[in-house]
């Protein structure tokens, strides 16, 4: 059945922790019959440093400590006060969801960023990016594949029915690929990555993903020339923020890409924006619908593969008020029944 789920950003401080996490699963056990629900663990990046995606990524590094620097994260010879603040938001956010999936079973899914999109963002102790040095960021990708597996083994421990999907955020993958992030000094570029590069720093932590019995998705934003390196590493599924992709959310070349990928099993994870409304008529999600099943039919894509479609908000740039992520999560419910509709159709 077509599915709703969600990245994790969520609004919110330090005391909200436990009532974010049972808001976003309240919303979520209220979507329409025929839907799925894929509950997220929530993230509150509101709360400082160690809390934002960077931090809570980096700090699963295995043998690569981090701390804060005067650019933002970076590589370090000794865990700090950051690194421990950054564990501490992690229990924080893995007990309240024990406490708010209290006997849950089956889906449950985390977000962190995926090896590319880290080590573009990531600074080494005493240099560039972590992206710039060949070695140092094949050293990080199997260092995140390590902490990949312990976060799923977390998650099952605090949640033991669920049937964890771990999602790779990688929205700068194709910057990385097309070698147009600055150096350190800005009066560079690094050097561009070529696409079986990409396959290749993939490839260990989806297999860390795999080997725990978990599912991956690779997100990629709006960028759609990652789709072949992703499909290539062997991601269970791939997502895409489709408004994007093209107007209206066609751009023949990025469907033909999606088209294969689910020709071969890889899935879709859609990102929709909010929901354009009106006065009179209410948000208009027959807008949101078409910018996945007009594209969808007009490649050539069989009406029942729909069902297999996973539905989630687009990232945002800046986090919305509580209330917004709450009807966000209604109307994909509603976006989703309506697929749901096409596929059986």
């Amino acid at each position: 059945m077509t599915a709703v789920s969600g990245h994790g950003p969520w609004p919110g401080g330090e005391r909200d922790v436990l009532d974010a996490q049972q808001t976003a699963l309240g919303e979520l056990a209220e979507l329409p019959t025929g839907v799925d629900a894929v509950p997220f663990l929530t993230q509150l990046t509101q709360r400082g440093p160690g809390a934002d995606p960077l931090g809570r990524t980096a700090v699963l590094l295995t043998e690569m400590p981090v701390e804060l620097g005067p650019h933002g994260w970076k590589l370090t010879d000794h865990p700090g006060a950051d690194a421990r603040r950054a564990d501490a938001f992690w229990r924080e956010d893995l007990g309240a969801l024990a406490v708010a999936a209290h006997g849950h079973t089956g889906a449950l899914t985390v977000e962190v960023l995926g090896p590319w999109t880290l080590a573009a963002q990531l600074w080494a102790a005493r240099g560039d990016r972590v992206l710039a040095d060949t070695g140092a960021r094949a050293d990080l990708g199997l260092a995140l594949a390590d902490g990949v597996r312990r976060l799923v083994s977390d998650l099952v421990a605090q949640v033991p029915g669920a049937e964890v999907t771990v999602q790779l955020a990688e929205p700068l993958l194709g910057q990385v690929h097309a070698g147009v992030l600055p150096t350190f000094s800005g009066y560079s570029r690094l050097r561009a990555v070529a696409g079986p590069e990409i396959v290749e720093g993939l490839e260990p932590v989806l297999a860390a993903v795999r080997d725990t019995g978990a599912r991956s998705v690779v997100h990629l934003g709006g960028t759609w020339v990652g789709v072949p390196p992703v499909v290539l590493a062997g991601a269970d599924a791939l997502g895409l923020d489709l408004a994007d992709v093209g107007p209206g959310g066609w751009n023949e070349k990025a469907w033909e890409l999606i088209a294969r990928a689910t020709e071969r099993g890889t899935g879709l994870w859609a990102g929709l924006p909010p929901a354009q409304v009106s006065q009179c008529a209410g948000p208009a999600l027959g807008a949101l619908s078409d910018l996945v099943a007009v594209p969808w039919r007009r490649i050539g894509l069989p009406a029942k593969g729909l069902a297999d479609v996973t539905l989630l908000a687009a990232h945002r740039a800046t986090l919305a008020p509580v209330d917004a992520h709450r009807a966000e999560l209604a109307n994909l419910g509603r976006v989703a029944e309506t697929l749901a509709e096409q596929a059986e159709a």
